[in-house]
């Protein structure tokens, strides 16, 4: 049903329910409010200045108004509660007057003066509030209102039936209220006990749906097209006796699951996820030249050009004997051309590239392997038109943002999943310190030891650019204090993202070839970027960033056998940070950080917007989240299934995971 079919729903208000997301009915009813006011009567005695107060009484006399201008206002009244005679005052309410008789009996909403025996009111509501009162409260606009947006859907409740997407035999199992109920209360409750109950059965539906989904992309992806390669694991072997280093266990794990998957009838959909350091661009290396020994063509996608070559550069010392090309956007035009001849003729065996790689005129020869290095930062679309350049190619996604398994298997859930955890050996941990702005002296001398000792300094600003609104450190003004401090025994250098490529890696290759000791940047440089010499990062304003990107940044020093620093310099949120000081563990590190911020804010991984439910919280709501996908899993493999009358559910989760 649409929203002009409501009587009482005007062309304006649709208008301005258009701007936040409410197109239908259905949209209407599934607006569900992001917090409740719980309303109590208060005891006046047990109250502190300035503590909210609701309190019901009696209006003494006719309320005095004032007209500061045509948009402000404010009325005055006297309240009797009964046991003593307050002032109220309330702004902006002056079309209250008529209402507001002597004699009436209103319950006020608002914050206590004690020292003036008085109210600033926020809200009046008329009646005395008997009980609890929950009031919804919905995420609004200066357009429309919250209050205006709960009678709007006071006003379709009956207008539409809500569709169910829990099966029977878990309603009956969890002796869930009924759907259409649970949505009335949600927008309309009475008591905390059954609005707790609402919530609990709709969070468990939104869920159920989630991990419908997942289970569908991960059993239609395990079709039996996968691209056939005799390649004997033997072979696999020698290359890597061949490395000028040892694998770690993990690594080697990762390369046999790869190897696998390359070589069976089903297509791989696999996430090669590892701490910052630990060695994922070898194993991506090794699984590219097993899609070589296959006979077929491979592609890797970098997020930048500073990555993507540096990956080229690493590729061809390791396997000199294969015809490897970089695709980029700064090539010249002449350059790009012969690449793409070669990518198009299949004398290229590798190309490894940026978004480049899937501009409409690049076309593959043979293309068997798509990786996406950091996955997160490509859009779906992105990473779907890369993948679809070839047939049916095996996909491999790479990040360095580790996810504790558990997480990991609901959240990546249709995908398998190669993890890195243990470092390759000679690699220290880095020793982290917080510091406040008062403490800056005490981290420039610590600098300086860095700058004697020949090594070089990553300064991070969270701005490019001075902002009016906030105070916070910009790569322009650090770069004048560096220079300041430290401009006579080294060369600073700046890099941020507004910059152009050519210049960025200008920039980047001066530093690596240390004619800049010390970089300032924004987080640019938090991917990838590998500079051995680098053996400390300082971090302005670090509050700013969630553990996981202090973690990322974090990684772009120990890179070697020295020792190595990172500085988190913050006068807020400190205890927040020293988890980064008490462990090197990107996994324990990313635990902490979803227990604290939540899934969406640390993964960045459903760019589709799934993961943004309309009341669940992936933190909050995990463990009813394994009970979904249990739930999930087991229904799919029950009789009911196959039942017409849930073709409704299945229809839902086929088109919703084709987004994809």
């Amino acid at each position: 049903m649409q929203l002009e079919n409501i009587k009482g729903i005007g062309p304006t208000t649709i208008k301005y329910l258009n701007e936040l997301g409410i197109y239908e009915v259905q949209d209407l009813i599934t607006y569900y409010p992001f917090r409740y006011e719980i309303i109590e009567n208060s005891d006046i005695h047990k109250l502190n200045d300035g503590d909210k107060i609701v309190i019901g009484g009696i209006v003494e006399n006719l309320p005095n108004i004032i007209h500061f201008n045509r948009k402000l206002n404010k009325m005055s009244f006297h309240l009797n509660t009964g046991t003593f005679i307050t002032n109220v005052t309330i702004f902006n309410r002056a079309f209250l007057k008529s209402k507001l008789n002597i004699g009436s009996v209103v319950t006020v909403i608002g914050k206590y003066d004690q020292k003036h025996n008085s109210i600033t009111a926020s809200d009046i509501k008329f009646g005395l509030i008997e009980n609890t009162l929950i009031e919804p409260i919905y995420h609004s606009s200066f357009k429309i209102s919250s209050s205006k947006i709960s009678k709007i859907i006071k006003l379709v409740f009956n207008k539409i039936k809500p569709l169910d997407y829990i099966p029977d035999l878990l309603v009956k199992k969890y002796h869930f209220i009924d759907k259409e109920k649970a949505v009335q209360i949600a927008h309309n409750p009475q008591n905390k006990n059954e609005l707790e109950k609402a919530l609990y059965r709709l969070k468990y539906e939104e869920l159920f749906m989630y991990m419908m989904k997942i289970n569908y992309l991960k059993k239609s992806k395990k079709k039996k097209d996968g691209l056939s390669r005799n390649v004997s694991y033997e072979n696999v072997l020698e290359i890597i006796n061949q490395l000028p280093f040892q694998l770690t266990k993990d690594q080697i794990k990762s390369v046999k699951n790869i190897y696998d998957d390359l070589i069976s009838e089903n297509r791989m959909n696999r996430l090669l996820q590892g701490d910052v350091g630990s060695g994922k661009t070898i194993v991506s290396f090794l699984a590219l030249y097993i899609n070589y020994l296959g006979g077929y063509q491979g592609a890797l996608m970098a997020p930048t050009e500073i990555l993507a070559s540096q990956h080229f550069i690493n590729f061809q010392k390791l396997f000199p004997d294969l015809n490897i090309v970089l695709l980029t956007g700064k090539l010249k035009a002449k350059e790009k051309k012969e690449a793409k001849k070669l990518i198009k003729s299949g004398k290229a065996n590798v190309i490894i590239g940026t978004h480049a790689l899937i501009s409409e005129d690049v076309t593959y020869n043979n293309l068997g392997l798509v990786i996406t290095d950091e996955q997160h930062r490509f859009g779906v679309a992105q990473r779907g038109n890369l993948k679809n350049k070839g047939i049916t190619p095996d996909i491999l996604y790479m990040s360095a943002t580790p996810i504790p398994r558990t997480y990991a298997l609901t959240l990546y859930g249709d995908m398998d999943i190669s993890s890195i955890r243990t470092m390759p050996s000679g690699r220290k941990p880095v020793k982290t310190y917080v510091k406040t702005n008062k403490e800056i002296k005490d981290v420039l001398y610590m600098m300086l030891d860095q700058i004697k000792a020949h090594h070089q300094i990553y300064v991070i600003a969270p701005l490019i650019e001075e902002s009016d609104k906030i105070d916070l450190e910009d790569v322009y003004k650090l770069e004048e204090k560096m220079k300041r401090a430290f401009g006579k025994v080294c060369n600073v250098g700046i890099m941020h993202g507004k910059m152009n490529a050519k210049e960025k890696e200008e920039v980047m290759n001066n530093f690596k070839e240390n004619k800049i000791q010390i970089l300032i940047s924004t987080t640019v440089v938090e991917v990838g970027v590998d500079v051995a010499n680098a053996t400390m990062i300082v971090i302005f304003d670090s509050y700013r960033f969630g553990l996981s990107a202090l973690h990322q940044l974090r990684g772009r020093v120990g890179r070697n056998d020295l020792d190595s620093y990172c500085i988190l310099i913050s006068d807020r949120e400190t205890k927040r940070l020293e988890v980064l000081t008490k462990t090197n563990d990107g996994f324990k590190v990313s635990e902490e950080d979803f227990k604290l911020r939540g899934g969406g804010d640390i993964f960045g991984i459903r760019q589709s917007g799934d993961m943004n439910f309309k009341l669940a919280d992936i933190k909050n709501d995990y463990d009813l989240l394994l009970k979904t996908k249990e739930d999930s899993e087991n229904f799919i493999k029950s009789e009911e299934y196959n039942d017409k009358k849930y073709d409704y559910i299945k229809k839902i989760v086929i088109q919703s995971a084709n987004l994809d």
